[in-house]
């Protein structure tokens, strides 16, 4: 027969041999190196586009995923140089994204277009309206960012710009739309327009605006 007092005397002592950690850092995690860089990577990805770049601190990152300081400056030499390669993280992920929906060659080119909007008002609800484009919401800090990122939205915009301009291309040779008008300058204007809405989207917590702009675009392109 086990006696209870006796085997909460052991687990006392187990208790009491412990360490205690320090306050403010995070527990120790065993875990390989390249587990560590892709948790920091995805876990700034989700902060950043819910609270942007300047409302973020270092510390939030490292208790989230309990990472200590030490593995993140092993990483990263600065909490700039961390913002560079969460965007870039995100480019590449929404590249494919959007090559996912503009290659689908099983719908038209517009629909591809439409299939890409509505995929975007569901990850928004799925989430309340609190996280939007990353691109978006770091060009809405342009001025207070360091000059780095400047010219990194604006590749990662052009890239945007020449995956849906291909998209167009296809649409017109199909006669979705008229010839008269240029892909590429359509494709710019989409994207200006669309990271307006998502902004009105997450400021009114509804996916209307987004139905408003790509409504009008499509208006514009097919009359």
């Amino acid at each position: 027969m086990v006696d209870i007092r006796d085997e909460q005397s052991k687990l006392q002592r187990m208790n009491s041999a412990k360490p205690v950690p320090r306050r403010g850092r995070p527990p120790k995690v065993a875990r390989e190196h390249g587990e560590t860089l892709e948790l920091l990577l995805r876990c700034g990805m989700e902060i950043l586009t819910e609270q942007g770049f300047a409302a973020t601190g270092i510390d939030t990152v490292l208790k989230r995923v309990q990472v200590p300081k030490g593995s993140f400056y092993h990483y990263f030499d600065s909490k700039e140089a961390f913002g560079q390669a969460v965007l870039q993280r995100y480019a590449d992920y929404f590249a494919r994204k959007l090559d996912r929906c503009f290659s689908d060659l099983s719908v038209s080119p517009l629909l591809r277009l439409s299939n890409f909007v509505e995929e975007a008002k569901v990850g928004m609800a799925k989430y309340q309206f609190r996280r939007g484009c990353l691109v978006g919401n770091l060009g809405q800090e342009v001025l207070v960012l360091p000059d780095s990122f400047r010219e990194q939205l604006e590749l990662t915009l052009q890239d945007w710009e020449q995956r849906l301009s291909a998209c167009l291309e296809e649409a017109v040779k199909l006669g979705e739309v008229s010839r008269e008008h240029d892909c590429k300058a359509l494709a710019a204007y989409f994207w200006v327009g669309w990271e307006g809405a998502v902004l009105r989207a997450r400021l009114t917590q509804q996916v209307r605006p987004l139905d408003i702009f790509f409504q009008g675009f499509l208006t514009g392109i097919t009359r």
